[in-house]
């Protein structure tokens, strides 16, 4: 059954990675196959934690894209869109940056599924606008929102199964990995012009109109605007204080889109339009193919040898897992790899005396884990959303086009986060 696993998901993320046919294919054949070898079933398939579907994170999505259809509907995006272009003067370089910043700050605050389904509209509407290719922005944003992410317990999902593990708390995340973040968020905005070097070019025509536009005209509905940002205030207070409310985000999600529904009177087809169910069901695919490696031990086997090699050496296990976990990330959706992970850190600080040492084998894992989502076109929720819009809008990101750059981007953030471990847990502790 190890060896079925292996084979069946090396076979679809082959299939996924060369493009030789549609991804959702891919993905939702490789379960079947699993499914119709008995690898795993139904109860593990559908309804294990652990090893099955994650319905919180495939119902958030669906809520967070009835919410969105129902607000494209205003003309509140090509209002931020025209806001940004003209705030940046008309420069894609100087757009670039500022959607990026804005999608990480967001990210942090909130998820950084549901900041990529707000903020890709407005990119996707900002270059039409001045006439470029939205794909490296939409891939920077995706960066930029996996980074921003990691600077609080409830910005990437990852860190809230780190946080039920290890108790740590909302304000343990601010002071350890937010300070890392802003640092990460600097290289990432100096390396963003090498990085997508040759797609700042825009027609001055262009640029001269998007000028002369006035932002404020974009507002269609502004009655459904304000019944919109009344029920996604609440969403967002949902999100914020769901560790108070006890309300998964998923539900809140779900409340949002279900009460916005009944007080927008929008029509079923408008906004049920703006439902990715190609992305929803490649989720769905994704999750029960590494719920198979889950079940069988391949990912709880690997992540074993990573604490027999550091033998108790708490510096040697802070990298090792930082470096592990950010290509295991990249390989596998980050939020199953952390929740088998897990368990292995836990035993892992039992060996280690200093408490200050010990607890940064979580930092490490949460690092390893938010930034190594960037690596690959699967590696974090985000990509594949992302990947699913940009899709649909008729500017399809290739898996190799956003991986090439997506694992520079990766070892540049590892490469940063390590120095900071090092100094900050060993050498200035």
């Amino acid at each position: 059954m190890t060896v079925l696993a292996v084979l069946v998901f090396v076979v679809a993320y082959v299939l996924i990675a060369t493009e030789w046919t549609h991804k959702l294919l891919a993905a939702l054949g490789g379960a079947a196959v699993l499914l119709a070898l008995g690898v795993t079933d139904a109860e593990h398939a559908f309804y294990s934690h652990e090893t099955g579907v994650d319905w919180d994170v495939i119902f958030l999505l669906f809520g967070m894209m009835v919410i969105v259809g129902i607000l494209r509907r205003t003309g509140v995006f090509e209002f931020i869109a025209i806001w940004a272009a003209k705030r940046a003067k008309g420069s894609p370089l100087r757009v670039m940056i500022l959607l990026t910043l804005i999608t990480a700050l967001a990210s942090a605050f909130l998820d950084n599924v549901t900041t990529v389904l707000l903020i890709a509209p407005v990119t996707l509407l900002v270059c039409d606008r001045l006439g470029i290719n939205p794909v490296p922005f939409l891939i920077a944003e995706v960066f930029a929102s996996n980074i921003g992410g990691a600077a609080t317990l409830i910005g990437d999902p990852p860190n809230i199964i780190i946080a039920s593990r290890s108790g740590l708390t909302f304000n343990d995340f601010l002071v350890h990995m937010a300070p890392l973040v802003v640092i990460e968020l600097v290289v990432f905005t100096l390396v963003i012009p090498w990085l997508f070097k040759g797609s700042f070019a825009v027609d001055s025509a262009r640029v001269e109109n998007v000028m002369r536009l006035n932002e404020r005209e974009a507002i269609e509905d502004p009655r459904l605007l304000i019944k919109c940002g009344v029920v996604l205030l609440a969403v967002f207070v949902g999100f914020v204080g769901r560790s108070f409310l006890g309300i998964e985000p998923s539900v809140v999600a779900l409340l949002g889109a279900g009460l916005l529904v009944l007080v927008s009177g929008v029509a079923t087809r408008d906004y049920m339009s703006g439902v990715e169910w190609q992305t929803l069901l490649f989720f769905a695919g994704l999750f029960i193919m590494v719920g198979a490696l889950v079940k069988t031990g391949v990912i709880g086997d690997l992540a074993a040898q990573v604490g027999k090699l550091t033998e108790g050496n708490a510096l040697l296990a802070v990298m090792l897992i930082l470096v592990v976990s950010a290509v295991l990330s990249g390989i596998v959706d980050n939020i199953p790899y952390v929740a088998t992970m897990s368990p292995v850190v836990l035993e892992l600080t039992k060996g280690i005396p200093d408490p200050g040492q010990a607890e940064s084998l979580w930092w490490a894992l949460a690092i390893g884990a938010d930034f190594g989502g960037n690596a690959t076109a699967v590696g974090a929720s985000a990509n594949v959303v992302v990947i699913g819009l940009a899709l649909r809008a008729g500017s399809p990101i290739t898996f190799w086009e956003f991986t090439r750059k997506g694992a520079v981007m990766t070892a540049i953030t590892i490469v940063v986060a390590a120095p900071y471990l090092w100094l900050r847990y060993f050498v200035l502790a």
